[in-house]
Order: C-alpha cells, then sequence, then structure tokens
C-alpha cells in the first residue's frame, strides 16, 4: 500500500547516490557535505530506497547539529520516513525523535521552533506527540510571531487527529483566548481557522462579536471569514440574511482577492436584487481596476454567469461592462462585446451603439497591429445591433460604409453584408445608402465586396437618377475599353490560333476552389504580373482596386457579377426612362461591355481563359439585353429581390427559435409546495433579507433549484471488464470532464479465498496520461472494493485504456492475471455543436491542413434521413439552413461545425448524391488543425453510417 505524501523533490535518476557514501558524508564534520548527503537520503527515501542503516547514524552524528540548514533537513527527514511496524505500532527508536522534537521546541532561535512546530502538523503518530503537548503549548505565548502562527497551527493538527480531543481537550478554550490578544494578522488567522474547523460556534460568536472591526482585519483573516460564511449559510439557510450584510460591508475591503469573494459568496448565497447589484457593480470596478488579463477574463466568465441568471439586473450594468473595450487585449473584448450583445434592450441601445461608434472611429486613427480584427468585431456587433433595433441603423450605416475600401477584407466584406440587409429592412434608408454606395464604390479594392456591392446596386437603384448614376459609375470603374489592344494585326491573328490552345490547357491550369455550401468547383487563377504591360489599353492599371483591374487580373467571377447588374440597370431604365434612344444607348453600352470582357477572357494575353461559368452568366445577359419578354423581366427584377426577402426571413426565424430553446426552464411539479410572501412573518428582518426570501421563493416556484437527475445517462456509461466466470469480476463507471476522466472502478472477488496484493494495472494509447500508480489491496472472499484511477486527456482524439487486474492467493505463490476489456475513450465526450459564421467557416476549411475523406457507404436511402444520422452520431450543428436543404433534387451538400473543450474546430462537409437503384453515394470531408480530430471523427462516421439500419 503507498503512502500518502507531503513532500515532492525533483530526482536526478542519472546520479544514483550510495548509502555507504551518504553514511561517511554525515559522520565527518564537514557541514556542507552533510547537507549534501541528508539530501541524497531524503531523495532516495523519496523514490522508494529504504536505507534502515542511516537512521543510528543520523542520529549520532546529525541530530546534535547547531545549523540550521540541517535541522531543518533532519524534519523533512523524520517526515517521509516509516515511523510505524507492520502491526501499525509506533517503533521504539522514535523516543530518540522525541527527544530531538523537544529540545527544538524550546530552542532560543525562532526559526528552528517555528519550523519544528510545522513539522508537527505533518506527524499523525500519538505516541510521538503526547510528550511534546506541553512544550507546544507553551509556544503559544511566544514572544515572536512566526513562532506563534505556528504553534496554533500545530494545535489544530494535533486535535483533529483520531485521539486529538483527549490529548488537547481545552484546545478551543485556549485558542479563544488567544484570538482576543493577538495582534500578529497570520496568528490570528490561523486561530480563527482553528476555531472553524474545530469549534464552529465559538468561530461565529467572535465573528458577531467583533462585527464592527471586520473590515481593519488582515486580507487572510477576512477569506477565512468568508469561508465560515458559505459553510454556516450552506448548513442554515434561514441564517442568510446576517451574514449577508457582514458581506457587503467587506465589499469595500482594500484587497481584490477579497472583494472578488465576497462578490461570488453573495452570489451564491442570494438572489435578492441588492446583492446581485452590489455584486455585479464589484465586478465591473475590479475588470478596471485590475491590469492582469487573466484576471479581467475571469471577471468576464462571472459576469457571464451572471448575466444568465440574472439578466434584469445586468441589463443595468452594460455601459459599465463596456469600459473593458478600453483594454488592447483582443480576447477580453471579445467576450465584452459578446455578453454586451445579449444584454441590449430599446432602453439602452442608443448608448451601446454610440459607444460602439466611437470605438470604430478610434481603431482609424491608431496602427495598431489588430485594429483591423477589432473593427471587424464592432462592425459586426453593430450590425447585431440594427437587426434586433432597426431604428439605429440610420445611425451607424454611413460610418461603417466608409469601411467599404478597408484593406482588411474580412472586416469590409462585414460591413457590405450589414448594408445589403439594412437596405431591405429599412426602406427609408435606401436613397441614402445608395447615393453613398455609389459616391464610394470606387474606393472597393476586393473583389468579394464589389460582388455584393454591385448586386445592391443592381437590386436598389430605382428611380431615373439613380439608374443612371449606376451605369455610369460601372463604366468610370471599368474604364476606357476594350481591355486589351493588341499592338499589331499579325499579333491579332495569332491570338485567335492560340486562343483554341489556350482552351485545351484550361484543366490543367485550374485549382478547386470551395463555394459557399463548402463543394468544391473548378476556378481559374491570374495574376496581374502575367500580362505585358504594352498589350494593355492604356489606364488600365491607373486605379488599383477597381472593377477594370481585378477583371484584367482575371477574375471573370466579378465580370459576371458586372454583366448581371448591368443588364439588371438597363432592363429598370426601361421602365423608368420615356427616351428609347437613350435607353437603347445605354443597352449598346451595356453590351459593348459584355462582348469586350468576353474578348479578354478568350485572348491570350492572359495566362488563364475565362471560366465556363462566368462565359454563360455573361452570354446570357447578352441575350437578355438582345430580345427582352415580360416572364425574364420579372425573374430579373423581382424575383432576386424575393429570395433575399425570404433567405432573410428564415435567418431571422431560425434565429428567434434557437432564443426560444435557450429560454426554456424546468418548471414545477403541480404538487410542489408555494410560500406566500405576504403571508411570512417580518419581525425583525432586513429589506435585504425580505427580497432573499421572496426570490428564493419564485425560484423555487419556477423549478429553478429542481435538477434533473441523468440517471438512464449513467447506465450508458457504465462498462463491463471482465467476464462473469472470471475469479474477479469488475466493471468500469467512466467520467469525462473537461481535461480528466475519471475511471471508477468496482471490483468484486467471487472466490471463496482471500486475494492478496491485488492490482489494478492500466496502460493507456493516445493522448491519455495516467496521473497515479497502481495501489495494492487486499481483497476478502466475496467482497467488493471501489478504485478509483484518474486520466489526463491532452487533445480531442480517440484513446484507448486497456489493464488486467493481477492479484495472489494464499495457495500458490504464483501471480495470477485477468485481462480487462479495452476502454475507449469517445470523441463525442469532447466536442460539442456550435455556430460560426459562413466566411469564417471558408477561411478555416482553406487554412486547415488536415482533411478526412470518407466514402459515403449505408443503407438510409433518405438523403436528408442520412444527413441527421450523421449530425447526430458526431455531435454536430449544421450551418446549412434548412431552407437550403428543401426540395428534392437528388443532391444534398451541407456544412457541419463542432468545437472541442481544448478550442480545436472540426469541420465537415457532407456531399451526396441518389444513384439510379435509389442507394446514396458521395464523400463526407472532415477537415481540423490537428491530425487526432480529424482521423477521431472520421472513424466515428465510418463506424456509424454502416450501423444505420
Amino acid at each position: 500500500m503507498e503512502k500518502s505524501c507531503t513532500l515532492l523533490v525533483h530526482f536526478d535518476k542519472g546520479t544514483p547516490a550510495i548509502a555507504n557514501e551518504i553514511k561517511e558524508a554525515l559522520e565527518g564534520n564537514d557541514v556542507p557535505a552533510k547537507i549534501d548527503a541528508l539530501k541524497k537520503a531524503i531523495m532516495l527515501l523519496l523514490n522508494g530506497e529504504t536505507i534502515p542503516q542511516l537512521f543510528i547514524t543520523i542520529v549520532r552524528y546529525v541530530v546534535p547539529s547547531e545549523d540550521h540548514t540541517i535541522q531543518r533537513l533532519l524534519l523533512l527527514y523524520f517526515e517521509i520516513i516509516e515511523k510505524t511496524d507492520s502491526k501499525g505500532t509506533v517503533l521504539r527508536e522514535m523516543i530518540l525523535i522525541c527527544q530531538n522534537l523537544l529540545n527544538n521546541l524550546n530552542h532560543p532561535n525562532e526559526y528552528i521552533r517555528g519550523v519544528t512546530l510545522r513539522f508537527l502538523c505533518r506527524l499523525k503518530e500519538t505516541e510521538v506527540i503526547e510528550p511534546l503537548i506541553p512544550a507546544v503549548l507553551l509556544n503559544l505565548e511566544h514572544r515572536h510571531p512566526f513562532v506563534r502562527r505556528n504553534a496554533v497551527l500545530a494545535v489544530m493538527s494535533i486535535y483533529k487527529l483520531p485521539q486529538g480531543e483527549q490529548l488537547l481537550d481545552n484546545a478551543p478554550d485556549l485558542i479563544e483566548k488567544l484570538i482576543s490578544t493577538e495582534q500578529d494578522p497570520s496568528a490570528k488567522r490561523n486561530a480563527f481557522l482553528m476555531l472553524f474547523t474545530s469549534a464552529q460556534e465559538r468561530a461565529v460568536n467572535y465573528l458577531f462579536t467583533h462585527i464592527d472591526r471586520i473590515n481593519d482585519w488582515g486580507e487572510q483573516l477576512q477569506m477565512v471569514v468568508l469561508e465560515l460564511i458559505r459553510k454556516v449559510c450552506r448548513a442554515n439557510k434561514g441564517e442568510k440574511g446576517k451574514y449577508i450584510k457582514i458581506i457587503i460591508s467587506l465589499l469595500t475591503a482594500p484587497s481584490a482577492a477579497v472583494v472578488y469573494e465576497c462578490a461570488g459568496t453573495l452570489v451564491s448565497l442570494s438572489s435578492a436584487p441588492t446583492a446581485i447589484r452590489a455584486a455585479a457593480n464589484t465586478y465591473c470596478q475590479l475588470l478596471l481596476s485590475q491590469s492582469d488579463n487573466n484576471v479581467k477574463l475571469i471577471v468576464l466568465d462571472r459576469l457571464n454567469e451572471l448575466k444568465s441568471s440574472h439578466r434584469e439586473i445586468m441589463v443595468e450594468m452594460i455601459m459599465d461592462v463596456l469600459r473593458a473595450l478600453s483594454s488592447p487585449n483582443l480576447d477580453i473584448r471579445r467576450k465584452t462585446i459578446d455578453i454586451a450583445l445579449e444584454l441590449i434592450t430599446p432602453r439602452n441601445i442608443d448608448e451601446v451603439v454610440l459607444l460602439l461608434k466611437k470605438e470604430v472611429m478610434k481603431t482609424q486613427g491608431g496602427e495598431l497591429e489588430k485594429n483591423g480584427e477589432y473593427r471587424q468585431m464592432l462592425v459586426q456587433a453593430i450590425h447585431s445591433c440594427a437587426i434586433k433595433f432597426p431604428e439605429v441603423a440610420s445611425t451607424v450605416v454611413h460610418l461603417l460604409m466608409d469601411f467599404l475600401g478597408d484593406s482588411n477584407v474580412a472586416s469590409a466584406i462585414d460591413v457590405v453584408v450589414f448594408v445589403r440587409e439594412i437596405i431591405e429592412t429599412n426602406p427609408k434608408l435606401r436613397i441614402s445608402i445608395v447615393t453613398r454606395l455609389l459616391d464610394t464604390f470606387y474606393q472597393i479594392r476586393a473583389a468579394r465586396v464589389c460582388s455584393c456591392a454591385l448586386w445592391i446596386i443592381g437590386e436598389y437603384c430605382l428611380s431615373l437618377a439613380e439608374v443612371e448614376s449606376g451605369i455610369a459609375t460601372i463604366k468610370q470603374c471599368l474604364g476606357e475599353l476594350p481591355f486589351y489592344t493588341p499592338t499589331e494585326e499579325g499579333e491579332s491573328q495569332d491570338t485567335s490560333k492560340t486562343s483554341q490552345q489556350a482552351n485545351s490547357m484550361t484543366v490543367s491550369s485550374r485549382r478547386p476552389a470551395i463555394l459557399a455550401d463548402g463543394t468544391y468547383a473548378t476556378q481559374s487563377a491570374a495574376s496581374e504580373t502575367a500580362m505585358s504591360p504594352p498589350m494593355l489599353a492604356q489606364g488600365s492599371l491607373a486605379s488599383v482596386g477597381n472593377l477594370r483591374s481585378l477583371i484584367v487580373a482575371g477574375d471573370f467571377f466579378l465580370g459576371a457579377v458586372v454583366a448581371c447588374t448591368l443588364a439588371k440597370l438597363v432592363l429598370r431604365l426601361e421602365e423608368v426612362q420615356p427616351s428609347k434612344v437613350e435607353v437603347n444607348k445605354a443597352s449598346s453600352q451595356a453590351l459593348l461591355i459584355m462582348t469586350s470582357m468576353l474578348q479578354l477572357g478568350q485572348s491570350s494575353f492572359l495566362p488563364h481563359p475565362i471560366d465556363n461559368d462566368s462565359y454563360d452568366r455573361i452570354v446570357l445577359c447578352i441575350r437578355l439585353l438582345c430580345n427582352t419578354g415580360d416572364d425574364a423581366r420579372k425573374i430579373w427584377l423581382q424575383s432576386c429581390r424575393q429570395s433575399f426577402v425570404k433567405m432573410l426571413a428564415d435567418k431571422q426565424f431560425r434565429e428567434a427559435e434557437e432564443i426560444k430553446a435557450k429560454a426554456q426552464i424546468t418548471h414545477a411539479q403541480p404538487d410542489d409546495l408555494i410560500d406566500f410572501y405576504h403571508l411570512k412573518s417580518r419581525k425583525g428582518m432586513s429589506q435585504l433579507e425580505l427580497e432573499d426570501e421572496v426570490h428564493d421563493d419564485l425560484k423555487r416556484a419556477t423549478g429553478e433549484f429542481v435538477k434533473d437527475g441523468d440517471d438512464a445517462n449513467k447506465l450508458n456509461r457504465i462498462l463491463q471488464l471482465t467476464g462473469f466466470s472470471d475469479p474477479v469480476y469488475a466493471e468500469a463507471y467512466v467520467t469525462v470532464h473537461h481535461y480528466d476522466i475519471v475511471l471508477d472502478v468496482t471490483v468484486i472477488n467471487r472466490t471463496k479465498e482471500t486475494l492478496q496484493n491485488l492490482c489494478l494495472e492500466l496502460a493507456t494509447m493516445g493522448d491519455l496520461k495516467l496521473v497515479e500508480r497502481p495501489q495494492n489491496y487486499t481483497l476478502a472472499p466475496e467482497s467488493s472494493k471501489q478504485i478509483r484511477a484518474n486520466i489526463k486527456v491532452s487533445s480531442t482524439e480517440t484513446g484507448v485504456i486497456f489493464g488486467n487486474i493481477v492479484y495472489e492467493t494464499s495457495n500458490v505463490f504464483e501471480r495470477n492475471v485477468i485481462v480487462l476489456n479495452d476502454i475507449h475513450i469517445d470523441i463525442m465526450d469532447y466536442i460539442s455543436p456550435a455556430t460560426c459564421a459562413d466566411v469564417a467557416f471558408r477561411t478555416m476549411w482553406a487554412e486547415f491542413e488536415w482533411e478526412n475523406k470518407v466514402a459515403v457507404n449505408t443503407v438510409i436511402q433518405d438523403e436528408k434521413g442520412f444527413l441527421s444520422h450523421i449530425i447526430k452520431s458526431t455531435n454536430m450543428k449544421c450551418l446549412t439552413p434548412p431552407s437550403a436543404l428543401e426540395g428534392e433534387c437528388g443532391f444534398l451538400a451541407a456544412n457541419l461545425y463542432a468545437k472541442s473543450i481544448f478550442g480545436e474546430d472540426a469541420l465537415v462537409n457532407v456531399s451526396i448524391e441518389k444513384q439510379v437503384d435509389g442507394k446514396l453515394s458521395g464523400y463526407i470531408r472532415i477537415r481540423s488543425k490537428t491530425q487526432g480530430i480529424a482521423l477521431s471523427l472520421g472513424d466515428k462516421i465510418t463506424l456509424k453510417q454502416k450501423g444505420a439500419a
């Protein structure tokens, strides 16, 4: 059986010490050599060696030494040596230790007395301690505080021993007398701790006797007072009121640690609005006063918990919480914004948006490294505010539109998506947004931002002036036509010949791209540097970031968007422009632009020709302008907008459903008792106590105190490790808690004889690590034993725990081994469903290097049914909206996302197709930053999809 260890010292196994060398050094007169030898002896003992011959040498040659270091090391040596025999009887030679300890307790030096008293705290042998008690009690009155504070701890440890009350029956009286006269803060704290643990009523009496002076006590004593309050209130909830007053008075303490503990204690004990408000105020003050980022993050976690349980009070504190944005740390800013966004109400929305606007403007000035990322965060926050409260959109939309040309592409995309949504949901802002967009369009540099901005121009330019301005802006950004000019006619002819060769090389010159649904498509890539400048029309690169330079660089998807926008604007011009001449002029100019883009795409001057999708879309626009029918006009001018409106409505519906799901709480049973506040006796109760009673009753009435037992789930976690016919039966209950796995193994002796030295030996595979070494047990016939094993987890990877049970019987000297079933640690215990933006998903998909591709092999024949089965099996969230999965087309593509407790992202794309015979085929692609999660999730999917029937 292994002993409990109170001492841990690093041991270098490369230089083992020899007992004889240690003995010689201890017998010498050289003090440094004695110190070194004593250290080596202690390290050998700590690592399982037994050196019994050293004890007498140490008593003879080391104990008489007056050196303080040697005396300190002696106490460590006495702490770890065996003091009892196999029967538990104290060894006779321990009397020699007693004498040494007694001398130390009466030593003239305070340090020797203090460390000896501290050593007595770890001594459990009553026979050794009993002769020392009078000397310990004398040290309670020593002149030096270091001795007194350790003497109090020694008295407390002795009193806690099994026979402690017989050894020191008057200990509480002595300590109570000491605490009333003691001036040293540490000694006073130790004395109060002694009363708190051993005589709780005396501690409570002392607390209320000196209630007026609590604020003057030291930080350590105040922390113990809070611990006492928590313990007393848990045992007797009826006395909470008078203790809460003490906690509130301690909120003004100068120590940040005490104030933090006070706030946490208040929240755990009371639900009264006054108490919660005081705790929230305290957290907000700590948020501003503490410079350590880790402290700020912890305080924000506490505020987040308060937000969940006491939202109405936290709403009042929103501006105080937002002051944490002054920290330059992005994690703190992100967490602060997340908390604030859930506390927004019609009352505070204006203040919040004003503050966010100021923060956005600050990001323009400074050249900080993370400004772009912070701006993106603020844009998303303002976007959320404007969706919840459309009336504030007018105050922010024009400010944000200044960032459409932001060098941070992600931030610019967020702005343009925000503008697109606001222009639809706020019809009053349409004219001002369109005008501002047309004025700032030339500043936009990113192709994806241009595409979205062009869609807005095409859909929301309605009046004659807007349509004409839209066409003019696009023409200005495209520059003069054509996009390129051959220098000689002969080269022009060569162009037509080489264009066919360029088309034949299309397949090899393209790379896969990821579409919005996560599927792959073919995309052409081109670089501006590949073009020879003389072949381009003058002015084509005059304005970096405009439409011309992007299209000339080979972005023909943007070219197709330009064509569609021009087609819509010309169709709308036909409706609002009475002059047919002007309409025909605009139409012919649009056709010229489209044909010029096709000419550029099929020329040999670009290393990559136009892709087929973009080519078909531009040709479609040309045909539309040449021959417009009423049906086509309706599709282009109305259906696109209707689809967008439907998408927004679907998004809002899903968000509302998620909020409803979160808001669901357990209600009380019909026959539960409810106390009526108005019928309660109010005699002698303060306002705070009354509030607390009321809120406790409300919580009880609404079922907030009731927690559902998950008994069925617990049964699923019991794993049988051995067979019923084995001499030893074992089963394990597996508990996974974040970074720890706890195995509670029940071992039953099914034989009629005693099993000796029974040991549960475990080994792990994967990123699992055993915390402690196995212990040996003796198991009586037909008796059982609970053995607990702790395992640390370091990453999201499917791990395996395997092992044996080894034991000996009295008849046979050989050891018996029973091999246990393997325990597979499920990846599902580590990952949970999460959400992320479409842009973020695609960015991560492009960045993550580990991909696991699993072929679909299932008996399920319904696409949506298979997707639901995969979502349920992998514990992931489907990011693809239900509206995108509607209909029966024989094909389905969806993105799934989850996050592990270690902060790892798991991305899954499901692409399946229904074959002619009704079976499903396709692939499930898993991507992650680390190999473990990709492989483990792939194994899980492979296993589950086969057993789907």
